[in-house]
This record gives C-alpha cells, structure tokens and sequence, in this order.
C-alpha cells in the first residue's frame, strides 16, 4: 500500500508520454487505483469531489474570459494594435520588437489566450520584420515570448486556476501578478534595446522617407483610436478587481460584454461571428473542466492513498531544507513544461507540490505568483512549446523550426531570471495585493 502513490504517479507519467489523451488518462488512472486502494466505497467520494469541483463559483471566470478573449481576437482590435505601434517605436533601432513586446502586453491584458495572440502577431508582424532585415531569430523569439505574457499579465485564466487549486483569492493573484508581468515586459524590452545597439544589423531603423510619410498620415490619431478601445476594456476589467467593485467572476462577465461592445464598434459584430465564439468558447471551457475532474479524481486518490506523505517525505530530505524544496519544485515545474500543456502541469503536479510549498512556510500568495511565472516557459520550451507550435504554422517557408528554437532561448533565460528575481525580492508580488486590497 506505501508504493501505491508512487506505482500511480508513474503510470500517470508513462501513459501520458504515450500520448493518451491527458484527461481520460487521469480519470482511468484514478478510478483504476480507487477502487484497488478503497473497493466500491470509492464511489462515493467521487461524485462529491466531482460536485465540488462543478459548482465553484470562481471557475465560472474561465469560459466568461475565454469568450472575451475569442470575441476580442475577431473584431480587428489586435491588427489595429500591431501596425499602429510599430510606427509608433518606428524611429527607434529595434523599434519595432519593442512594439511587439507592447502589443503582446496589451493583448494579454486584454484577451490572455496565447494561441490567438501569437498567430496574429506572427501573421502581422512576422513577414514586416523579416522585410524589414530582422534576424530570423530575433523576430521569431520576440514574436513567440510576447504572445505568452498573458498568461501572468491579468485577466489570466492560468491565475484563475492557480487560485482555486492554492486557496488564494483570484483577485489578490490579479493585483500581484501585476508588478511581475511588467517585470517581464521591462526585461525583454531591455534585452531586444541593448541587442539592436550591439548588432544594428538585426535590428534596422524604418528608412527616413517611410517614416516622413507616416507622420503625415495622421500618426497620433491613429495610435488614440487603436489604443483607447484596449485600455478603456483593461480598465473596466481589471479597475473594478482592483477597486474592490468587482469580483473576478463579475469582473470576467463585464469583459464578455465589454469585448461585444468593441466588436460591435469596429463593424465585426454579427450572429455568424457571435455562433462561431460560442462555440470555440465551449470546446475550450470543456477541455479545461474534463481535464479539471480528472484531476480532481486523480488528487482524491492520490491523497488518500498518502501520496501527500510520500512526497513529503522525499522532499523533506532534500538539503538547504525550505529554500531547496523551493528550487526542486520549480525545477520539476520547469523541466515538466518541456513535455506537458500548463493546464496539465496545473491540475496534475501543483495541487501536489503546493500544499507542501505552503507547509513549509511560503506565502501562497507569493508562490502562487512564481508557479504562474514558471508555468509561461512551458510555452516556449521544446519539443512541446505551444507557442513555437503555433508560430511554425503561420510563418513564411523560409523561417525553419531550427528559428524559432534558437530564438526563444534569449526569453526564457530571461523568464528564468525573473523569477529569480521574484525569489529574492518577494515584495514585488505580495506588496500591491496588501497595498490595495487589505
């Protein structure tokens, strides 16, 4: 009976590196080790747990935000975005990066799927770079690492969940990730600055004559009509969390109607579009609540069979006693993202490690912030980086995989250093949330 918990997590592991469907797999593997571990009776935990996990009110945030996020993606609001901001940084070397950074900022704060933004951004801004003189490498990592930052800049649905699994308030994760999100932005926008003033070559400056031109056509009124519509959203969104108006399930249903609204003013508004949202919206809210009850089987098994003890009791010995429980755990997050989605990653691996990160004496606050931030590399990583997946589809025939892999290196060394840089300053994701919200 001790090797249970052990003999089930492998065979999760095994059964999922064969390619079996994640949420199937978890389930088959719960009831399977139910009913050996505790017979019949096991049935009549499950449907509680199952119950539970349903009728959460909090979860109720996740289709209301893949809906706005969706809708948001159809209405024209990120093309506008994209081309407005790159004659904005223009006349900067590396200028147009930067408003890739910004832009994936923006979409993050606004819609948070990472697979809409990077296949915009990389249908829009890839082929201009690449016209431009860009290096490969350098626009396809700034493309790739800029589409994921809404996974840790709020409205995430990645917090969302995280905060339902820890135990923390989903609005106090909203406040916090704020600070660490344009952590990220600051850094990468620093990396891509000092790289064109090192290498000019990769990074050239929009021809003077170009530029005179676009002054002329009316550069500022443009930038006003693609930025306010995003901010105005962002700021009905996240202004009433903040403010305490709002909690994040209401604040998520003022965002549906908020990206209705704006997809009714840029002319993209009809039943054809509204059908088709509803129903990707649907497939994308029961991929992530099948795979959420499996894993609430597999956690219910798991723990009854003493698999909390058991990874205790491996951790526990490992040396620097809390603050190398901290490095395994993010270690183990990180090295996962190479092989698993982050929703897998969340609803197998973090409700186990968290309750021991908390036994230790972490704020779950503040780790909650550094899982989210781990979690974003998972996207970046190959073989199975979503974001690479993504960009591979869209880009032009001469931009190989061999690309985008050696330019997504520079990102996520330099998501890794921000989160060593949350470990060492801890402030920066727990000082807001006590700021505004206490």
């Amino acid at each position: 009976m001790e090797s249970l918990p052990g003999l089930m997590f492998l065979t999760l592991t095994i059964l999922l590196m064969f390619g079996f469907p994640v949420a199937f797999t978890l389930l088959g593997t719960a009831l399977f080790f139910g009913l050996y571990g505790f017979g019949w009776d096991f049935f009549h935990l499950l449907p509680l747990r199952i119950w539970g996990v349903i009728t959460n009110f909090t979860l109720i945030a996740v289709p209301l935000f893949v809906f706005m996020g969706v809708m948001l993606e159809r209405s024209g609001i990120a093309e506008e975005l994209l081309e407005t901001m790159a004659l904005l940084f223009g006349r900067i070397r590396g200028g147009l990066a930067v408003s890739v950074v910004v832009v994936g900022a923006l979409l993050g704060a606004s819609t948070g799927i990472v697979g809409a933004t990077v296949v915009t951004m990389g249908l829009l801004s890839l082929p201009t770079m690449l016209r431009r003189g860009y290096q490969p490498e350098l626009a396809t990592g700034t493309i790739s690492a800029s589409g994921t930052l809404g996974q840790i800049i709020p409205p995430s649905i990645v917090l969302v969940l995280l905060g339902d699994i820890i135990g923390v308030s989903v609005g106090d994760l909203f406040v916090g990730a704020a600070i660490p999100g344009l952590l990220l932005v600051v850094l990468y926008i620093f990396y891509l600055l000092v790289v064109a003033r090192i290498k000019p070559a990769w990074a050239p400056l929009i021809p003077q004559e170009e530029w005179r031109e676009i002054l002329e056509a009316g550069l500022f009124r443009r930038l006003a009509k693609a930025l306010i519509p995003p901010l105005v959203l962002m700021v009905s969104v996240l202004g009433s969390i903040f403010a305490g108006i709002a909690s994040p399930t209401e604040a998520a249903a003022v965002g549906a109607t908020g990206a209705m609204v704006l997809a009714a003013a840029y002319r993209k508004f009809s039943l054809e579009i509204l059908v088709q949202v509803m129903q990707t919206t649907t497939r994308l809210t029961c991929m992530v609540f099948i795979i959420l009850v499996g894993a609430g089987a597999f956690g219910l098994v798991f723990r009854g069979l003493g698999g909390d003890h058991w990874v205790r009791n491996i951790l526990t010995h490992i040396p620097y006693g809390k603050w190398g429980v901290l490095f395994i755990c993010m270690s183990i997050v990180f090295i996962i993202g190479f092989f698993l989605d982050f929703i897998e990653i969340t609803f197998i691996h973090i409700p186990v490690l968290a309750p021991i990160m908390k036994a230790m004496g972490f704020d779950p606050l503040w780790f909650a912030i550094l899982f989210a931030v781990n979690l974003q590399t998972s996207f970046m990583t190959p073989p199975f980086g979503f974001s690479l997946f993504y960009l591979k589809g869209v880009a032009p025939p001469e931009i190989t995989t061999g690309h985008i892999y050696r330019g997504i290196i520079p990102f996520v060394v330099l998501q890794l250093l921000s989160l060593l840089i949350l470990v060492f300053f801890p402030t920066l994701a727990t000082w807001l949330p006590h700021k505004l919200l206490r």
